[in-house]
């Protein structure tokens, strides 16, 4: 039982896609930023979607191994809408909600001294409905070329 879900070539691309999309992300951040914050490969947020690329890469493996007739495909494409649709509806949302009650919070503290805050809440959660694209776009490539490089 052990050495089948250490052999799931589906679940072991799922995790390969997810490690190669946070990996892209965090090099985007240095390009963007002139720093290595390496907090980013265990972050959510950014470009690209490890999500999207994590479920898009799952669905793409079922589909090569499994056909895209079967139920497992169908769990996994809905689990892949669900996902992706939530990183970039309703998780960007809390993001632009943390932004704002951040700056109110700000804006309260400089005229009250009895407003103190540890830290602020988190804002940089959610994808833009282009990160997730990209993010898909990555996982169904990078599970294609394994499995069609396997192939050969």
């Amino acid at each position: 039982m052990l050495s089948d879900f250490i052999h799931n070539q589906s679940l072991i691309l799922a995790g390969i896609t997810w490690l190669i999309a946070q990996a892209i992300k965090t090099g985007v951040i240095l390009f963007q930023q002139k720093r290595l914050d390496w907090n980013y490969m265990i972050s959510s947020g950014g470009m690209p979607s490890a999500h999207s690329a994590t479920v898009c890469s799952l669905a793409t493996s079922i589909a090569m191994i499994e056909g895209m007739g079967s139920v497992y495909f169908s769990i996994a494409v809905v689990l892949a809408i669900i996902v992706m649709y939530d990183a970039a509806g309703v998780r960007q949302s809390v993001g632009k909600h943390s932004a704002f009650l951040n700056h109110l919070i700000r804006e309260l503290s400089f005229k009250s001294s009895r407003m103190e805050r540890e830290e602020d809440f988190r804002e940089f959660i959610g994808h833009t409905p282009f990160q997730v694209l990209i993010g898909a776009l990555l996982g169904i490539l990078i599970t294609w070329l394994w499995i069609f490089l396997r192939s050969l």
